[in-house]
């Protein structure tokens, strides 16, 4: 069942510099079993992308690009998951990054106005918006892992929150509400043991 906020939890550690975390995290799990999902609806995605500037507001999203959307997302927390755990990645992750890499170039290409004169842009037609998407948030992904930063991914700590973030120093929490649910259930803990 997909559930649709917009009282979203404010983005991840990491997530402003990295879109790829930012969509990984598009659909997260609250306490009490409730789920959101940012791309749960064709005009949810529509916004979503659109607040990204990675597609006009006017896009007209349908519900096979949505789809597409999620199932490259679900790819994508594969790769996290493989390299939190270092663990091998599946195939289908990797090959499916990859294709959506491949799927237009990246190169803006050079433009000439007659005012002008001579200006580079990546024009990108109605029927390319979701191929560039898809291949923006590939990149993304292919620079978050293969970077710097890589070492640093890493999942929330607090149950069962299951956003990924870039961790920095001591905090091991996607935001202030998980680190405030994370410690107040250790202080419940440790309540309940004296009890016992």
């Amino acid at each position: 069942m997909r559930e649709i906020s917009t009282a979203a939890l404010p983005p991840a550690p990491g997530a402003e510099q990295y879109l790829a975390l930012d969509f990984a995290d598009s659909a997260y799990v609250l306490p009490g079993g409730h789920f959101i999902d940012l791309l749960g609806t064709p005009e949810s995605t529509n916004r979503w992308l659109a607040e990204r500037g990675l597609a006009p507001a006017d896009a007209g999203v349908q519900e096979m690009c949505a789809t597409q959307l999620r199932v490259l997302r679900e790819h994508i927390r594969a790769l996290f998951a493989a390299r939190v755990a270092r663990q091998p990645v599946l195939p289908a992750a990797l090959s499916a990054v990859n294709d959506a890499l491949s799927r237009t170039p990246t190169a803006a290409l050079l433009r000439w106005d007659e005012t002008n004169g001579p200006y580079r842009a990546a024009l990108c037609p109605p029927n390319e918006i979701l191929d560039r998407a898809l291949a923006t948030l590939a990149a993304d992904t292919a620079d978050l892992l293969t970077g710097a930063e890589a070492g640093f991914l890493t999942t929330c700590a607090s149950v069962p929150c299951n956003r990924y973030l870039i961790r920095h120093g001591r905090r091991h929490w996607c935001s202030t509400r998980c680190g405030d649910r994370a410690r107040a259930a250790r202080a419940y803990a440790r309540a309940k043991s004296k009890v016992d």
